[in-house]
């Protein structure tokens, strides 16, 4: 049997940080699925997209959280950095599925996945429990 674990990458990131942005994402995502405008997911989608892929230092999300951190007098609390960056890439997944299926009429699946997401966030936001290392640990154990 495989040993439960987190991907580990030694690299560090403020965890609080990450958890005022999860915050963020859950406000705007709330938005979105009270309006449905396309262009609140879009900003989510580029928003994961920069940070994933180009640089979390021009995260429009992730600068702001940063700002409100400083603003409310947040300790810095460092963690791993990989098992939330697993965590932001099944969000742009998540994100990428919510509006494929909002665009081809997919309310089932379109609802299933938002709930899935906002409970990922929920648990980040109050618990500081990220999905991440559970997912990997599944991913390990019956993929790998």
């Amino acid at each position: 049997m495989s040993q439960q674990s987190c991907p580990v990458s030694f690299v560090k990131i403020d965890a609080n940080i990450i958890r005022i942005n999860a915050f963020y994402v859950a406000v705007l995502f709330s938005i979105y699925l009270l309006t449905l405008n396309k262009f609140i997911i879009l900003f989510l989608i580029a928003d994961f997209i920069i940070r994933l892929f180009i640089n979390k230092n021009y995260s429009p999300l992730f600068i702001l959280s940063g700002i409100t951190k400083t603003f409310l007098h947040v300790e810095t609390k460092l963690e791993d950095v990989a098992p939330k960056t697993l965590a932001a890439y099944f969000g742009l997944l998540f994100l990428s599925l919510i509006f494929l299926s909002q665009l081809f009429h997919l309310n089932i699946f379109f609802y299933t996945i938002s709930l899935i997401l906002l409970v990922c966030l929920f648990l980040e936001i109050v618990f500081d429990y990220c999905l991440g290392c559970k997912i990997y640990y599944l991913y390990k154990r019956f993929i790998v």
